[in-house]
């Protein structure tokens, strides 16, 4: 079990954020693991041509038999919503004496043993910390970056925008019960309940932060393997149902012949938070048209939007549900 000691003021500087890295790094377990994560499967099995074009050797063997990845290609995102790039030079920076404790820390517990690819390329660390960065940027640019990401990115921002709400609403201890079952909140500690008791830590935030980042590829509340890290707690996103599946059920007939079927397919859609670019990947149309078709029911008052970063997230209104969307979910 890990225990987080928050402070008032550690409450208070608890924040948001999506790491790119991070998500390009726990999706290898896709590769290792795809059982565990049956909702991105279809997308993955896509990319599995161009996965297999890049060193997928050494990517497979950063995850270990447990699904444990290196902490150091994890860091903790510096702002809300830093690209990929910027998140991969911290990467670049790792001292060359760290990789080895870094791989030792992931893969010897419970007895297993470190990859051999790995423990190879530890006679030259320096080298060994280029091949690992140069084949996750590979990864990011010939895989994750041309498709998978930017929707991926929308989802990721919605879940953001629907925690800011619910914290808003009703705070941090109704924020912490909904993130995940795994996680416990009482008398300023905030526990994630795990497995392998004999990993239990506590952890003194201490007025460095708590972040909290959604992703795709974890089944349960997690955090770093190492306590010597700032703090941070990955959970699941919501909407992750969005990813594998084209849209949403076409709405009835009466509110298509009130809207018409782009606008009425767009209002269903909008349970959740979205972007333009989310909706258009799911309806199978130009961000162009989505984008005509929202600055109509933004104008009537059947949806709002509210912008997370460079993205315009949009969800239906009270008016839209009552039309006929039906109500949020969550």
């Amino acid at each position: 079990m890990h225990r987080f000691m928050l402070g008032l003021s550690d409450l208070a500087t608890t924040w948001f954020a999506i790491s790119p890295i991070q998500e390009a790094t726990l999706s290898l377990r896709m590769w290792t693991h795809p059982g565990h994560y049956t909702l991105q499967a279809p997308a993955f099995e896509r990319l599995r041509p161009a996965f297999e074009r890049v060193d997928s050797l050494l990517l497979r063997s950063l995850v270990a038999d447990n699904r444990w990845v290196p902490d150091f290609l994890t860091p903790r995102p510096g702002t809300p919503g830093p690209d990929f790039r910027t998140e991969l030079a911290v990467v670049r920076t790792l001292p060359p004496e760290r990789l080895r404790p870094e791989l030792e820390q992931t893969f010897l517990p419970h007895g297993r043993p470190m990859p051999a690819p790995l423990e190879a390329g530890l006679a030259d660390p320096a080298r060994l910390l280029a091949r690992i960065t140069d084949a996750l940027e590979e990864y990011w640019e010939v895989c994750l970056a041309p498709a998978w990401w930017p929707q991926a990115r929308a989802v990721l921002e919605a879940d953001l925008v629907y925690r800011a709400r619910l914290l808003a609403q009703h705070g941090a201890a109704a924020l912490f019960a909904d993130l995940d079952a795994r996680l416990h909140w009482e008398d300023g500690v905030l526990s994630i309940n795990r497995r392998w008791t004999e990993w239990d830590q506590d952890v003194t935030v201490d007025g460095r932060g708590l972040v909290l980042t959604p992703t795709f590829f974890a089944r349960g509340a997690v955090t770093m393997i190492g306590n010597d890290r700032p703090p941070q707690i990955s959970y699941p996103a919501r909407g992750q149902a969005g990813m594998a599946r084209p849209a949403a059920p076409v709405t009835p007939r009466a509110l298509e012949l009130l809207l018409g079927a782009p606008k009425a397919r767009l209002l269903a859609l909008l349970a959740e938070p979205a972007s333009t670019t989310d909706l258009a990947y799911r309806l199978g149309v130009t961000p162009g048209a989505v984008s005509q078709h929202l600055a109509v029911l933004f104008t009537t008052g059947l949806v709002t939007r509210a912008r997370h970063g460079r993205s315009v997230l949009y969800t239906r209104s009270p008016l839209g549900d009552e039309l006929g969307g039906g109500p949020r979910r969550g």
